[in-house]
């Protein structure tokens, strides 16, 4: 589509697993992603669960919008036929363990000596420097690196992987997209490539910088590093583990689920205690204006506990949009799906055309129609059709590519 941000940005890309998501991202904008394959394939459309019609939903999510092309990089013909591609992109991605590209002769520079305005992207695990960086791994790891997810507990007392959110497999590819796109914006202006580099791990890490950057805070003394003055200046755990004694700012059981309250600024606990018929509940000599928690209140934790069971979740969350107050329903990877929110913003993809329904891609243009989706590629789709008409092979050379 021409009106796509990113049409005529051509994408030559080599993945395995997951970082196959730096591209997703840029193909669901218009970019043109070349997913290069060894003969027999990036494991991944076997990989995981669900298995949808012998197809992964991890494949079918990760290289949607895409073409593949199979070439084998341990033959000349091979890099031979990359080269050509590389010489015709804007752009080379390396995700996965890095270094596999050099090896076979491919690395940036080879690549740049054939296209100088060529950026290389690599999108590793534990990136290309310190001890870690050779370390076989997978999406977990990043991680439990980086602190976001601790193991629990079993009934046997085995140490066991809890449900969670995986940052580091989809943050690292949102920071490669990034990077790569700065990297596009400077070879265009001034004809010379670059390499961009993003591990997993560093993006699990950054992607909770409030965490960590706070307990790195409160590593100096008590009279420079306090707590918010609404709570007297009192240290509590940075980010949400200091959330759990709060009040005002807490979850709560409904008549039929959950709810989260934010009203820590007064004037939308004010709106709440009126919209909720509980005026009596201000305390008008309280001038703490923000972050008023009212933490370790229990007898208000007690009042609220009760009123809010007297609702369902849904007459809470129209409260909260027609009184002004900070409240939101608490749903699960289950259930969100059908939540009236995520159905006007997120509308599932057609399975047709995508293989399984799938949330489309959060950034919008308003005024712009964004290509719609396809399926992920059968290995090798491609093949024939992007080296004669990207790598400019004749139908005699593609023959003796392919062996035919």
């Amino acid at each position: 589509m021409p009106d796509a941000p990113l049409h005529g940005l051509r994408i030559l890309e080599c993945s395995i697993l997951g970082p196959a998501a730096v591209t997703t991202h840029l193909a669901d904008l218009g970019a043109e992603v070349i997913k290069v394959e060894p003969p027999g394939g990036d494991y991944v459309r076997g990989m995981a669960w669900p298995i949808v019609d012998g197809v992964s939903l991890m494949h079918l999510h990760l290289n949607r919008g895409k073409r593949s092309v199979v070439l084998d990089l341990r033959e000349p013909s091979g890099v031979a036929a990359f080269t050509a591609l590389a010489a015709r992109s804007d752009v080379v991605v390396e995700a996965m363990r890095p270094g596999g590209l050099a090896r076979r002769g491919l690395g940036f520079d080879a690549l740049r000596a054939v296209n100088p305005a060529l950026v290389f992207a690599t999108v590793s695990g534990f990136g290309t420097t310190g001890p870690l960086a050779g370390l076989a791994s997978h999406g977990i790891a990043f991680d439990t690196w980086a602190g976001v997810v601790a193991p629990e507990t079993d009934a046997d007392g085995f140490p066991t992987i809890p449900d969670h959110v995986s940052i580091g497999i989809t943050a690292g590819p949102l920071f490669g997209a990034l990077g790569i796109l700065a990297a596009v914006l400077r070879a265009r202006a001034t004809g010379v490539g670059a390499r961009v580099e993003v591990a997993q791990s560093d993006a699990a890490a950054a992607f909770d910088w409030l965490r960590i950057e706070g307990w790195r805070a409160y590593r100096r003394p008590a009279d420079e590093v306090t707590g918010n003055p609404a709570d007297g200046l009192r240290r509590r755990a940075p980010g949400t583990g200091g959330m759990r004694e709060s009040v005002r700012y807490q979850l709560y059981a409904t008549a039929d689920g959950h709810v989260l309250l934010m009203a820590s600024e007064n004037r939308f606990w004010r709106n709440f205690c009126h919209a909720a018929g509980c005026p009596e509940l201000i305390d008008e000599t309280d001038t703490r204006e923000i972050a008023n928690h009212a933490a370790g209140d229990v007898a208000l934790r007690r009042t609220l506990t009760a009123l809010f069971a007297r609702r369902t979740t849904w007459e809470w969350v129209e409260l909260g949009v027609t009184a002004d107050v900070p409240l939101a329903p608490v749903n699960t990877p289950r259930t969100v799906g059908d939540d009236p929110q995520f159905v006007e913003r997120m509308p599932w993809t057609d399975a047709a055309a995508t293989g399984t329904e799938m949330m489309p891609s959060p950034i919008r243009f308003p005024d712009l129609d964004l290509p719609g989706p396809t399926t992920a590629p059968a290995l090798g789709a491609d093949t024939e059709t992007v080296l004669r008409d990207v790598a400019g092979y004749s139908d005699a050379q593609v023959a003796a590519l392919l062996g035919q």
